[in-house]
């Protein structure tokens, strides 16, 4: 179903991808808040078992549906490919648990509007107050920093930034491998190798809840080291 709400953005047909698993409970709220804001809302269920699917329908926004759990980097390959496909010039990666603000989507993809960019990255480290978790803060955001400047040399302030937006040439350059979380540095280092010009801009992030440990985090690390090995 087309969601789209004819708003384009600076002229540019705007796409806001958001991967959505049982995000049932969040979901509504987040589409309310995105919608008058784009062109058009893409939901990516990547593979629910709660009614995450029937209220991304119910709601009048395009819904893409994957039949089995395969990861948010897969989820938004899926989105990004369909905005590409239904003529997007602009395309923002969002998420579904209610973490990042709307209103902060017009500040994310103005650098594209403007020429100045074309990838933007959200970053909890500008001047936004983003109230992150002191061992999240102080542990694991720097080692992830310190492992992209070392293993991919990126050096982007926000290692593991969910909130970006891609201009349409960018989108169809930047490529990624990786399925689950390790994404969010897969695509930076593409990004950064890519030629295009990057910008960050400061972003705030709501924390509902406070995962994320060392175990998840190695798992990223052993996911990027391999992909390095293969690519």
């Amino acid at each position: 179903m087309n969601s789209a709400s004819n708003q384009a953005v600076g002229g540019l047909k705007v796409f806001c991808v958001i991967p959505a698993w049982n995000e049932g409970k969040n979901l509504p709220a987040v589409l309310e808040q995105v919608k008058p804001l784009v062109y058009e809302t893409v939901v990516v269920d990547d593979g629910s078992t709660d009614e995450t699917y029937k209220l991304a329908e119910a709601s009048g926004v395009t819904a893409l549906r994957h039949i089995i759990n395969r990861g948010q980097g897969a989820a938004l390959r899926t989105g990004t490919e369909y905005a590409l496909e239904a003529g997007a010039d602009v395309i923002v990666h969002f998420d579904a648990d209610g973490q990042f603000l709307a209103e902060e989507i017009a500040e994310v993809v103005a650098p594209i509007i403007r020429g100045e960019a074309e990838m933007v990255f959200g970053s909890r480290f500008l001047d936004k107050r983003s109230a992150i978790p002191g061992f999240k803060k102080a542990v694991i955001l720097p080692l992830a920093r310190l492992v992209n400047r070392v293993f991919l040399n990126v050096r982007t302030t926000d290692p593991q930034s969910g909130f970006r937006a891609f201009s349409r040439r960018a989108a169809a350059s930047v490529k990624w491998h990786q399925d689950d979380m390790a994404h969010c540095s897969e695509i930076i280092y593409a990004a950064s190798r890519s030629g295009l010009t990057i910008k960050e801009v400061p972003m705030t992030v709501v924390y509902h809840k406070f995962g994320s440990g060392f175990t998840r985090g190695f798992r990223i690390l052993k996911d990027l080291f391999i992909s390095r090995l293969i690519n």
